[in-house]
């Protein structure tokens, strides 16, 4: 099996290649690369049958290399990043190993490429999108005016925010409603998606502000939220978000 890795921390690139020996005697590493410009120059003119590929290289994002020279050879990302960058990996079946890589969990992925094989695929579109939003300044606060006072809320004091009318309310932990000047379909835009969950049409809810979650009708969840939403506010998860939901609450 002959192999390329892709990574510009040159320590990492050696442990990663014994690793490799270590588990596979018949895995010959042809060449090891730091930056995307020289990854792209080498697979100009090689071919392997397997790439290991740090996310960050010397010269910037891996991905770009995928725009200049076309790849059909499986992947095994190596990244440093956090659980909510690694769900794009597994919605799009791509493997991936977790700095500092561990031999076991390198065994495992090397048995689902021999599994695999052409299988592995990658949506360079959909991964740059989700490392997008990593580095995205998300909404820390807002500035609510009520007539001549103008008050300063922090994201995180925020339990909830709904939809009433054609208005757009905040309600705090410490139970304050307060309008604000934006749509919830901005909000899910601007507020960090690590914290915030839009559940129906017309309610997103922090999840530190759930108390309880119920078992409801068609598979969906009914929440108990604090404060308390009284009556007026559905806190039923829609059918189409249910399944999303559930998933942010087990990420």
């Amino acid at each position: 099996m002959k192999v390329l890795i892709i990574e510009d921390e040159s320590i990492a690139a050696r442990r990663l290649e014994e690793m490799l020996m270590e588990i596979d005697m018949e895995c010959e590493v042809l060449a090891k690369i730091g930056s995307v410009t020289e990854s792209v120059k080498w697979l100009s003119k090689h071919k392997v049958d397997l790439i290991f590929l740090d996310i960050q290289l010397s010269d910037g994002l891996s991905f770009s290399i995928f725009e200049q020279v076309n790849i059909t050879t499986p992947i095994i990302f190596t990244t440093a990043y956090d659980q909510y960058a690694i769900k794009a990996f597994q919605v799009n079946s791509i493997a991936y190993l977790l700095k500092p890589i561990k031999k076991r969990e390198l065994e495992e992925s090397l048995q689902k490429y021999k599994t695999m094989g052409k299988a592995f695929s990658v949506d360079v579109e959909k991964l740059l999108a989700v490392f997008s939003d990593q580095t995205k300044q998300y909404k820390e606060r807002f500035l609510i005016r009520i007539g001549d006072i103008m008050k300063k809320v922090n994201t995180d004091e925020i339990s909830y925010i709904f939809a009433e009318d054609k208005s757009v309310f905040i309600v705090t932990f410490n139970n304050k409603k307060l309008p604000v000047d934006y749509s919830l379909d901005a909000l899910e835009k601007e507020l960090d998606p690590a914290g915030f969950f839009r559940i129906n049409r017309g309610l997103m809810v922090n999840i530190e502000s759930i108390e309880n979650m119920m078992a409801w009708t068609r598979s969906r969840v009914k929440l108990e939220l604090k404060p308390s939403t009284g009556r007026n506010i559905d806190t039923v998860v829609s059918t189409s978000r249910s399944q999303d939901f559930k998933e942010w609450m087990n990420s």
